[in-house]
């Protein structure tokens, strides 16, 4: 229930930073009240002296405090500015769907929220410091609290390694390739195993429309949609796939075998937002892999060896995805009967958006066309008999490009020669 959630969480920059900023101010509550407790107790034992040292140590530290509080903020800049430099590259370079990417990436919310706790707690530590010197009427000493501080600062240095040597790898294609890669593969580990088969009934009884705002459908909560379709005693058919646009109106449920659920049953079921997410949508994975391969292969940036490592990940999903029942899929609920039937794209709607376009775009390039070969020929050998027809369809298709645009008998030779690595 809580998956939608988290992964409208993940989507946001606000989320850590906001939860960090609570956790140090809590944190610097309990290195206060320790503060407090050690001068109280020395005190009672009527340890003065040490409560002068303390005193002069924490004077000591008072002046790297006061610099990591000046210094964080030039920290928090720099991270930014490298953020926004990366992000902008990579959406000038990719694909501005890979941004995403960024967004949602750990180490980049870890970072800023760290430096921004540190930047508060170095601000909260200075308002501790009092000018009493008199150890007999001093209340606190803040010695746990510029420890806690110096240990932020220790932290906040090893992220920001770390952060750098995480956005130079998101720089490099290869890398953002293969995570594109890992999110599709998520989607589909958590897809359904079976099929619906004949468990839908057949008669329509009605349908819900979409009330909210218009958008793109991100995810719908599939727990509490079965939970209500259960108790109703239905079946409940989405009617878009995960991805599409819909508008206030638009027919989002259909029901199937009596009354529909009352609205309240399903209040916060559909998710719809202004771009695709991974949540749920299949079909996203290929979309941004074929992006990426395409803005390869535009004539101002030509580099067909990109489209290359992106038609290897296509291949991957593609033949994960071979075996497995696709068009629509059932969740079902404990008594293992179908309660929500979810429309996820077939077979061949996935090998036409995995090849289709780069194949248009990949005629002049013989490093792509032999990999696509390739490619075909592979899932032909790992697609079962009744998946291969879209793509036979595919190669008969590249083939009639490449003798079409390519005058000399040798040249088309060459590039329609099947290789895996293109051109090696």
């Amino acid at each position: 229930m809580l998956s939608p959630l988290r992964e409208h969480l993940r989507d946001t920059f606000w989320f850590a930073p906001s939860a960090a900023l609570v956790l140090v101010y809590v944190l610097w509550q309990l290195a206060y009240w320790l503060d407090t407790a050690i001068v109280d107790e020395l005190q009672r034992q009527r340890e003065y002296d040490a409560v002068s040292e303390l005193i002069g140590v924490v004077d000591d530290l008072k002046t790297v405090i006061t610099t990591v509080s000046s210094a964080m903020m030039t920290f928090i800049g720099v991270v930014f500015s490298i953020s926004l430099v990366a992000v902008q590259m990579a959406s000038g370079q990719f694909t501005p769907r890979v941004v995403r990417i960024f967004v949602r990436s750990r180490i980049t919310k870890l970072t800023f929220a760290v430096f921004l706790a540190t930047f508060a707690l170095s601000l909260l530590v200075l308002t501790s410091y009092s000018g009493e010197t008199d150890p007999k009427l001093v209340d606190s000493v803040p010695i746990a609290q510029s420890l806690l501080t110096i240990g932020m600062v220790t932290l906040s240095l090893l992220l920001f390694i770390a952060y750098v040597n995480a956005t130079l790898r998101l720089m490099r294609v290869g890398h953002v390739v293969d995570r594109i890669t890992v999110e599709a593969f998520r989607v589909v580990q958590k897809m359904p195993q079976g099929g619906v088969g004949d468990e839908l009934p057949a008669a329509e009884s009605g349908q819900i429309g979409h009330s909210g705002r218009a958008g793109v459908l991100r995810d719908v909560n599939i727990a509490r949609l079965v939970r209500a379709a259960r108790r109703q005693g239905v079946v409940l058919r989405l009617i878009p796939r995960i991805g599409d646009f819909v508008v206030p109106g638009t027919p989002v449920l259909a029901v199937h075998g009596g009354r529909a659920p009352s609205r309240g049953a399903l209040g916060y079921t559909v998710s719809v937002g202004v771009e695709r997410t991974f949540h749920q949508d299949l079909g996203f994975g290929l979309r941004q892999l074929c992006d990426i391969a395409l803005r390869a292969l535009s004539p101002a940036v030509n580099d067909p060896t990109t489209a290359v490592q992106c038609l290897d990940r296509i291949v991957q999903l593609l033949a994960e995805l071979a075996h497995r029942p696709l068009g629509a899929v059932g969740h079902r609920d404990r008594q293992g009967a179908v309660r929500l039937v979810q429309p996820v794209p077939s077979w061949e709607d996935l090998v036409d958006l995995g090849f289709t376009e780069i194949r248009i775009y990949a005629v002049g390039s013989p490093q792509v066309t032999r990999r696509i070969v390739a490619a075909l020929d592979e899932l032909l050998r790992l697609a079962p008999e009744q998946r291969r027809p879209p793509l036979l369809r595919h190669r008969a298709l590249l083939v009639h490009a490449v003798e079409r645009d390519v005058p000399e008998a040798a040249e088309r030779a060459f590039a329609l020669e099947a290789d895996r690595q293109g051109i090696g």
